[in-house]
């Protein structure tokens, strides 16, 4: 996050809870049938489970998943878990926890900890571990954090670090290939695809696995089937593209109509991306979601 903070929208700017749902019931008609709820954090929301509740009950909607960053987890896991999210996605780059605090401005990791020992508790389905490899700051962390599958049933996800808007700050050795993952664990033997973006491998004796996505070393444009809705209700076709498509404030058809131009203008691939050349997507990743 900008170390100066974000620019907030008001409350009229961004899509009201009917019209989330709107859009999960236009893209559930279309064939779509997995959702995820990402952010920013979406736990801040007040009305959290009952988007989630609401979103689960939509026809045609087979599975509902969540990223979060866990601060507020805690209190949430069982909530989330009754209202029908099937899993979970967790972002945490870092075990340390004076880095923690300074990649997330402030975060706590303690309470980060808790909360995935509480959606363990809760009995979500499957919960994934999303890491971002950084050069010089977390790469010295890759078997701790892969060790993580041996300490719990999770996986744990390794995803290169992308040239996003916003990102000056990073040096080009901060843009490391997921390969040094496989370098560092020596030992990981591959295990089936499950259909994911991620290259699955696992630790010997682990609950879960290890998986290597790779944005930008060794992009998988042919295999994405995903279409992004940010909070200010523009559909993203391609999360490194800058065509987005307005849904917010039109009527039911009208919203159909843009689903269907989103869905039919996604690029056969995004442009090259490399830490010299970056994303055309316009936005910062807390701008889009994940």
């Amino acid at each position: 996050m900008p170390e100066e903070g974000i620019c907030k929208l008001r409350h009229e700017d961004i899509l009201t809870e009917d019209e989330m749902i709107g859009a999960v019931e236009t893209a559930a008609s279309l064939g779509i049938g997995k959702l995820r709820i990402t952010g920013g954090e979406p736990l801040i929301k007040k009305n959290i489970l009952s988007i989630c509740e609401r979103a689960v009950a939509v026809p045609g909607i087979r599975e509902v998943c969540l990223t979060t960053n866990a601060i507020l987890l805690k209190r949430l896991a069982e909530g989330l878990r009754k209202a029908g999210i099937d899993r979970l996605n967790i972002s945490l780059d870092t075990l340390n926890p004076e880095k923690y605090r300074h990649m997330t401005r402030g975060g706590n990791l303690q309470k980060v900890l808790e909360g995935i020992e509480a959606a363990l508790r809760a009995d979500f389905q499957k919960i994934k571990i999303n890491t971002v490899l950084i050069g010089g700051f977390n790469d010295d962390e890759i078997r701790s954090l892969a060790e993580l599958t041996q300490r719990w049933p999770v996986d744990v996800r390794f995803i290169e670090l992308m040239p996003m808007p916003g990102q000056h700050v990073f040096s080009a050795e901060a843009f490391v290939p997921d390969a040094k993952v496989q370098q560092e664990l020596v030992e990981l033997v591959p295990v089936p695809h499950d259909g994911g973006v991620a290259r699955l491998w696992k630790l010997p004796g682990a609950r879960g696995n290890v998986g290597l996505i790779s944005p930008v070393f060794n992009e998988f444009c042919a295999k994405c089937n995903r279409i992004r809705l940010t909070a200010d209700g523009k559909l993203k076709p391609c999360l490194h593209a800058a065509a987005e498509y307005p849904i917010k404030g039109l009527p039911p058809q009208q919203v159909r109509e843009q689903f269907i131009r989103a869905i039919n203008g996604k690029p056969r691939r995004h442009a090259l991306l490399s830490p010299a050349e970056g994303s055309q997507a316009e936005r910062s990743m807390n701008r889009i979601g994940g």
